[in-house]
């Protein structure tokens, strides 16, 4: 059995967002995202098929939910779980360094 830290083996290409698998089964899947001033694109929506548990490990990042005016700022240790077909987007990642997530999807 290995040990891994979920800090190490950062990527190092800044220009996109890196989603990195860290265990699948049959139910859920457990991803790192690794953000660096990324956003969801102008006018488009993340509607997912199954639900999300994300936490934001590091970083910052904005969230804004379908029918909420207000976009939701999370900071280290904050989390939430997004049901399926909940539309929402990443408004913004914080600029200057990495924005670390876990994301579990599935349920």
């Amino acid at each position: 059995m290995i040990i891994k830290n979920i800090f190490a083996d950062l990527p190092v290409d800044v220009s996109r967002e890196h989603f990195e698998t860290l265990l699948e089964c049959a139910n859920f899947k457990l991803e790192r995202i690794v953000s660096f001033g990324q956003a969801t694109a102008q006018g488009e929506w993340y509607d997912q098929n199954h639900g999300e548990w994300v936490v934001l490990l590091k970083g910052s990042a904005g969230l804004l939910l379908e029918g909420e005016e207000e976009v939701r700022q999370l900071m280290p240790g904050d989390y939430l779980y997004l049901p399926a077909h909940l539309r929402h987007r990443v408004e913004w990642t914080q600029a200057e360094g990495e924005t670390i997530w876990l994301a579990l999807h599935g349920g």
